[in-house]
């Protein structure tokens, strides 16, 4: 789906392409696919690099082609591996062409173009638009992070009433989306510290890249200390389970113990062999005498040594 939009006058659709407006595309089709291609004439290998989703963020010229890879963040499925991943956005630029293409629909770029449609004043030019998204960017890492932060605690609640692997398994999984939002910021920052000197800046463009920085900075360190936390925790609740784990141990051996001892003088009195004991009427009941007794002696001897 392709989307034009006039970026002087407010943000504003229009029907049909025009030069210097902003061309949006999200899940190209082969239709919005064959425009770019043969319409705005775009190197047919740059939608391939933005298609990988693993490509990583990056700036790229060629032949008057600019080429900007940014990493956001996105939701998949609640029962996703990693739910909360990141996913490359493409921004070409070229003269007269600035268009963005993401093969995935994202809440962020839907709250972006809501924004700008509220702030009613457009884009000074294709600079400023590059670096509102990564402004928005940041503050949807931020809103993710807080998410993640919700379900951090909530998984943490359900551990302290019982640990269970499902919990512990939720736990993992994100670490894992930690892990992918702390590499994709740390490359969107060498990106913007590289924009700052590949594209023309003016004043205005400097305040933004400040808000840009400061609010990238906020992301990263607010993802480490998530991920410090999230570590701790799982290591905390190993050590747990760990620790339960040698507790059941110990009180299995104890009892092996307790019981072993009867089945020793039983096997003793029940031997084959002359003891004198084989004739005496009471040599049943002093055998099972002497096992109880020595039975609770040991149960004692454990407790005392908090063994049992």
């Amino acid at each position: 789906m392709r989307t034009f939009w006039n970026i002087n006058q407010g943000l504003r659709t229009i029907e049909k392409w025009e030069p210097n407006c902003w061309t949006q595309v999200t899940c190209p089709s082969p239709d919005d696919e064959d425009f770019l291609f043969n319409e705005l004439e775009i190197p047919t290998y740059f939608l391939d690099d933005i298609r990988d989703k693993d490509e990583r963020s990056r700036y790229e010229y060629d032949e008057g082609w600019t080429l900007i890879i940014l990493r956001i963040p996105y939701v998949k499925e609640v029962r996703s591996r990693t739910p909360h991943t990141t996913i490359p956005l493409g921004i070409i630029i070229n003269k007269g062409i600035c268009g963005t293409v993401c093969n995935y629909e994202t809440n962020m770029m839907i709250d972006f173009v809501s924004y700008q449609q509220k702030r009613n004043e457009g884009f000074t030019d294709y600079v400023d638009l590059i670096f509102r998204l990564f402004l928005s960017s940041a503050v949807w890492y931020l809103k993710r992070l807080k998410q993640i932060s919700t379900l951090i605690e909530k998984a943490k609640h359900n551990l302290d009433r019982g640990v269970d692997n499902e919990s512990l398994i939720g736990l993992s999984r994100l670490q894992d989306s930690l892990t992918y939002f702390i590499t994709s910021i740390r490359g969107n920052e060498n990106l913007l510290a590289k924009l700052k000197f590949k594209l023309q800046i003016d004043e205005l463009d400097a305040d933004l890249i400040e808000d840009v920085n400061i609010e990238m900075s906020q992301a990263r360190e607010t993802t480490s200390i998530y991920s410090d936390i999230l570590e701790s925790t799982m290591d905390t609740y190993s050590s747990i389970i760990n620790n339960n784990m040698n507790t059941v141990m110990r009180t299995l051996t104890s009892v092996s113990i307790v019981m072993m001892l009867p089945t020793l003088i039983s096997s003793l009195f029940g031997m084959n062999l002359v003891n004198g004991m084989e004739t005496n009427p009471w040599g049943f009941p002093v055998a099972m005498l002497l096992s109880v007794v020595v039975s609770v002696a040991s149960w004692w001897f454990l407790r005392h040594k908090r063994l049992l």
